[in-house]
């Protein structure tokens, strides 16, 4: 399988699961990101976490081109990214979360953001298609 469809289909439904809980329960994610923001310690673990992931992300695919495909390199880098920041300096991204989490679109963003790409690439992983290289 190819290694674009593979994450495709891995990250895809994940992040439609996200897209959906932000549209419909956002008062319960607005509480656990004011939770998580509270702490440097969560903040610092999920940048060891992101940052490994989107490495490994680069690190198997880095397709630029204008299609579905680059969205995958461009969330791993982001996930890179915001994974370094989270790790170099946890009290500053916690405090641009503690920052945006009151403001009255946030949710209605976030859960547009990931519904939106989420339905992108679970539609280009699991639609029946002819296999590009």
């Amino acid at each position: 399988m190819l290694t674009s469809i593979y994450l495709a289909r891995l990250i895809g439904p994940v992040m439609l699961a996200v897209g959906l809980g932000l549209a419909l329960n956002p008062a319960t994610f607005r509480i656990i990101a004011d939770e998580f923001a509270k702490s440097s310690a969560l903040v610092l673990l999920s940048g060891l976490l992101m940052m490994p992931a989107g490495l490994a992300i680069l690190l198997s695919h880095r397709v630029i081109g204008a299609d579905w495909r680059m969205l995958i390199t461009l969330i791993g880098l982001a996930l890179l990214v915001l994974g370094a920041w989270r790790i170099v300096a946890p009290d500053w991204a916690a405090g641009v979360a503690r920052h945006l989490m009151p403001r009255e679109g946030t949710m209605k963003v976030a859960a547009a953001a990931w519904l939106i790409l989420g339905a992108i690439l679970t539609i280009a992983g699991y639609w029946p298609q002819t296999p590009t290289p």
